[in-house]
């Protein structure tokens, strides 16, 4: 590994296909003999200190269409808690299933699981069948892992049957020094970057132009009102900036006064404290408070002059009948995870008798994702990246994601010594870095 770095730190990216690869490489790894050590604990007293490795893995070899990557940096996401935390279940029961798929899927099933669906980095290796990347090449990647053998992925390839998100339901994810990827997963890395600003965006920034931008979203227009929780964090900060950067009008939700400034740092005007305003959704652990739906539904009226179009959706079983009740008559409700639950509760009633509409999102096809890096290598939306931390520390970023201790994405730098490396364009970074820098600059609560 030493070389690898040495050549790609000196910029000598055309030799990195003529050097030997290690036969073990480091990653971040979950273990299957551990699944059961956090049973009967609610998901809030799981320590993912306490489940997470840095282990020495057999490197894999490059199958017909896939790729190596030599990982400068990589980022931590909700389901790296998931996958920490093994739930709503552990992630072997996915690796199991892609297993049994083929001989080809069974190095997927192994006793660990190297985790993370974020990377920046330089191919190393292709497998046969590659044209377009080749050894040296800048990459990031999207998450989306699928075979397309089946009809039904080909208008849309996240209906294809074996859609998984990489990292997550495959092995050998970003979160290590090297990462074993589709080939269709490898995106241009924006070259105003440095690595780990470059790695922060793919999963979240994608994500957020599905559910807002695309029409197999939520299908966002000029002067639209959009509703968006968590608008300081790693989703909500790219959806914040693609509802601005497409003319619509983001009522930002937020948990400090901190996370505010950060939204109006953005650009955002209408912006909701829930924290100070003190919401409180549900009664009881069974009821919930419709007199509070009908508060936050005045506050946002009250600072978006109308009612909302789009709720962003994420949280899930906390937030989700508030959601529903906020949104306008015939608005859309788009949601993907739910970070705090996901047995959703709503009343119907607000539902059929207003014609809403709830869409389901996932991640994005790789179309969608080559759009959404593209607007970042425009400068049209921005990374969010507050801190990073070395490999050896993710369990602690990891951690503080689960908490909530963090705010926009938390950076990892695996191969990449230090901060600030990567940049291949000056000029445009200087003239985007106080966006660039703005999440750095505000310390997390």
């Amino acid at each position: 590994m030493a070389n690898i770095r040495a050549a790609i730190l000196a910029g000598e990216f055309s030799d990195v296909g003529k050097l030997p690869l290690p036969a073990y490489y480091r990653g971040i790894t979950v273990h299957a003999d551990e699944t059961d050590m956090f049973a009967g604990l609610p998901s809030r007293d799981k320590d993912p200190r306490k489940s997470l490795h840095l282990d020495e893995v057999e490197l894999p070899q490059p199958a017909h269409g896939e790729a190596l990557v030599a990982v400068m940096a990589s980022a931590v996401n909700y389901n790296t808690v998931w996958s920490a935390l093994f739930e709503p279940v552990p992630t072997f029961t996915f690796l199991s299933r892609y297993g049994r798929r083929s001989a080809l899927a069974a190095r997927h099933d192994r006793p660990f699981h190297v985790i993370g669906s974020d990377l920046a980095g330089v191919v190393l290796r292709t497998g046969p069948g590659v044209t377009l990347w080749r050894p040296g090449d800048r990459v990031v990647a999207h998450c989306l892992s699928v075979e397309l053998e089946s009809p039904e992925g080909h208008g849309d390839t996240l209906l294809d049957p074996d859609q998984r998100i990489w990292g997550y339901e495959t092995n050998f994810g970003g979160l290590a020094q090297i990462a074993l990827v589709k080939a269709n997963q490898l995106m241009p890395k924006p070259r105003h970057l440095t690595w780990e600003e470059a790695a922060a965006p793919g999963l979240v920034n994608s994500t957020a132009y599905r559910q807002l931008v695309s029409r197999n979203g939520a299908g966002m227009k000029l002067g639209d009102t959009v509703l968006i929780w968590g608008a300081a964090g790693g989703l909500g900060s790219c959806a914040t900036q693609l509802a601005l950067a497409a003319g619509a009008t983001p009522v930002c939700v937020v948990s400090s006064a901190a996370k505010a400034e950060l939204c109006r740092a953005m650009g955002a005007e209408a912006v909701i404290d829930r924290s100070a305003e003190d919401y409180t959704f549900w009664r009881d652990e069974h009821t919930h408070d419709e007199r509070e739906w009908r508060r936050f539904g005045s506050r946002i009226r009250e600072l978006a002059d109308g009612d909302v179009d789009i709720v962003f959706e994420h949280p899930g079983r906390d937030t989700f009948g508030a959601s529903l009740y906020v949104a306008r008559k015939g608005g859309t409700i788009v949601t993907c995870a739910s970070t705090t639950g996901f047995v959703h509760q709503y009343d119907n009633r607000h539902l059929w008798m207003k014609v809403k509409r709830i869409v389901g999102s996932h991640f994005a096809n790789y179309r969608e994702a080559w759009e959404a890096n593209r607007l970042v290598a425009k400068g049209r939306v921005h990374p969010t990246l507050s801190r990073t931390y070395p490999l050896e520390d993710v369990a602690c970023a990891v951690y503080d994601v689960h908490q909530n201790l963090h705010h926009g994405k938390v950076g990892v730098l695996c191969l990449a010594p230090r901060d600030g490396l990567g940049v291949e364009d000056e000029e445009s970074r200087g003239r985007w870095l106080p966006d660039i820098n703005r999440f750095r600059s505000r310390p997390p609560r």
